[in-house]
């Protein structure tokens, strides 16, 4: 379709959106960056661009007309030409022409200074240029303005605009009515828009922004750990407690990813939301060496190599990576944080694409994948078919990160991260952490806290931490009221101690828990003992007694799984008997807190196990005489 009124009618809808997009701050910054489409150097196309059919008839009727060329006495007369065409056309694989189509093809060649562009047909020239139906702008213009709105109408629905504003337009007209064009061609005008305009009105700016701008593309890094990324997902997963073996929920798992060999240098995985703790353990994770792969349960094939201290960590713009926690552990680290534009994740992505390799390669196949989209669950019950217990999936995540991401190629066979990570190693080690520095990253990257120092040590979350060389710093150096209040620093996945910073020795102690007999806070994490406080608050309502504390947690969990096992132990159809009638029976039998005995204990379980003896006055008199006499014959 040429340009016409349409075109310029068009132009009235777009302006407005175009002229709040100029005046933008982005547009200004594009315009001084990129150079836009019509100032842009335009490169004529070339025989290749054409289609393959049309470009070989091309060169054919090139070689026709130059064989024709060296042979001809005289002019490119019939008589000339015909037997010369006659010679050649066996050789080719075109139809037979005549002579007057190959002096046209010679003239146009010669006219284009032999380019050989112009032997090829006009077929793209071809066909009606002028709209069929020209007094229908201005219903489709309306159309349009409802088909460009936020609500994102379909096609059919700006369709039935166009037809109803046409149908009562023509209800006032007697003559001369206006024609409408069919749903299809409706449709194809509608695509001719500029495709940037509709995404702006019917998706938003990011959206638009997201499929049409220019990409910039990340300065790759010379050495490992240069540039590290980190990111957060949540995994489509429903894991399963160890013990119980009742469903956990999904879990987030964060990811450390090396840009320069494509390793996965470290995770972190926790059922807690993303936070610092989260960021702040893969973190320590990927630093620390990864020997202790070698006291895994299962059989890996490869070393994890990756260790070391990171140069520069890539981050979004989430709360967690905001924290004043993370900023001044990185600092203090020797670790430059470097913050993602916002919403542009494509600067990003490595570590998403890691993701998607993982819930590929791993996640995809396990039962109890929980699907993103509600409406691909249909009948699957990921509670029900969940199986993979948590401790499980951490080592099969490790053998997935060791023994097949790390050590094999990408899909483009470019590189294997474990090797050019070696290679990198072997002309530029990056800094290693001896196990002292590896404590002291530890407790840099430690959660911050205060915690008043007392006669009995320090107090924090109900817990007492105390030790020798705590009571003899008491000792020997006074505290005022101000001086009492400590910084310290706890492992969130561990609270069997903390680190005490102490002004007069400027450094920090480590101080074991001193209520902990039964081992209660070994590996206990701070999300847990925070839930655990809240179950004690709520029932005893008083001091909470850490002893006590750890004692009620171990004599609950010994209980729920003596309990499971016993009802593992019992087969279905016993326990479909026995709970039959059960709360009846029970009544019966006086069973209450007074008397907490089994409903067995007065008379047999079957006197009253007949479905039949239900609801008249009779049979449930003759039940109270049975007990009765039961009774009786006891005494």
């Amino acid at each position: 379709m040429g340009v016409g009124p349409f075109e310029d009618e068009l132009g009235s809808i777009t302006n407005e959106v175009q002229q709040q997009y100029e005046a933008s701050p982005e547009a200004k910054l594009a315009r001084l960056k990129y150079s836009s489409l019509e100032t842009t150097k335009v490169i004529e196309r070339d025989l290749s661009s054409f289609p393959e059919e049309q470009k070989l008839k091309a060169l054919e009727r090139y070689k026709l007309i130059s064989l024709i060329a060296k042979e001809i006495n005289g002019g490119w007369t019939p008589k000339n030409l015909n037997p010369l065409i006659d010679k050649h056309i066996d050789t080719l694989s075109i139809p037979k022409p005549s002579d007057r189509t190959v002096k046209r093809w010679y003239k146009a060649f010669c006219e284009s200074n032999g380019d050989i562009k112009s032997l090829i047909d006009s077929h793209h020239l071809k066909g009606n240029r002028q709209s069929r139906v020209d007094n229908d702008e201005p219903y489709f213009i309306k159309a349009v303005e409802r088909f460009l709105d936020a609500v994102r109408p379909s096609y059919a629905a700006a369709y039935t605009v166009y037809k109803d504003l046409i149908e009562i337009e023509n209800s006032t007209i007697v003559s001369g009515k206006i024609a409408q064009v069919s749903y299809e061609a409706f449709k194809n005008r509608i695509k001719k828009l500029p495709p940037y305009t509709v995404a702006l009105k019917r998706h938003g700016k990011y959206y638009a922004d997201k499929l049409f701008n220019y990409y910039e593309s990340v300065k790759k890094p010379t050495r490992i750990l240069e540039r590290v990324e980190i990111d957060h997902t949540p995994l489509d997963l429903i894991l399963l407690d160890d013990e119980l073996l009742v469903p956990l929920g999904r879990a987030y798992l964060t990811l450390l990813v090396d840009v320069f060999s494509g390793c996965i240098i470290g995770f972190h995985l926790g059922f807690k939301a993303p936070s610092y703790v989260a960021v702040s353990k893969a973190i320590i994770h990927s630093v620390k060496s990864k020997n202790y792969t070698d006291e895994l349960p299962i059989e890996l094939f490869n070393q994890w190599v990756c260790h070391g201290k990171i140069e520069n960590l890539v981050v979004d713009n989430g709360a967690e990576f905001w924290s004043d926690s993370l900023d001044q552990a990185c600092t203090e680290a020797g670790i430059n944080i470097i913050y993602n534009k916002v919403r542009k994740p494509w600067l990003k992505p490595f570590v998403e694409r890691k993701f998607g390799e993982l819930i590929q390669g791993m996640v995809g196949w396990v039962p109890g994948k929980t699907f993103s989209n509600i409406l691909e669950k249909e009948d699957y019950d990921p509670q029900k078919d969940a199986v993979m217990r948590f401790s499980v999936f951490v080592e099969e995540l490790h053998r997935w990160i060791i023994d097949v991401h790390n050590a094999s190629a990408d899909s483009r066979n470019t590189r294997i991260p474990n090797y050019h990570w070696q290679k990198s190693e072997e002309v530029l080690p990056p800094p290693a952490l001896s196990e002292d520095d590896e404590k002291k990253f530890r407790v840099i990257m430690g959660v911050i806290h205060k915690g008043a120092l007392t006669s009995k040590g320090i107090k924090f979350k109900h817990l007492m931490y105390d030790n020798v060389p705590l009571e003899h710093y008491r000792k020997q150096y006074p505290q005022s009221k101000e001086s009492k209040i400590k910084m310290i620093k706890i492992d969130p996945d561990d609270l069997s101690r903390i680190f005490v910073f102490l002004e007069e020795i400027e450094g920090y102690i480590e101080v074991p828990c001193k209520y902990d007999p039964l081992g209660y806070t070994k590996k206990l994490s701070l999300c847990e003992h925070t839930r655990i406080i809240k179950v004690h608050h709520d029932f005893i309502k008083g001091q909470v007694n850490a002893l006590s504390l750890a004692k009620a947690r171990q004599a609950l969990h010994d209980r729920i799984k003596q309990e499971h096992e016993n009802l593992r132990q019992m087969s279905l159809p016993q326990r479909s008997k026995k709970a039959k009638n059960a709360k009846k029976m029970a009544a019966l039998a006086g069973v209450d807190s007074d008397n907490p005995k089994s409903m067995t204990a007065d008379y047999p379980t079957d006197v009253i196990e007949d479905k039949k003896e239900a609801t008249p006055v009779d049979d449930l008199q003759s039940l109270w005489n049975k007990r009765k006499a039961l009774r009786r014959g006891d005494k």
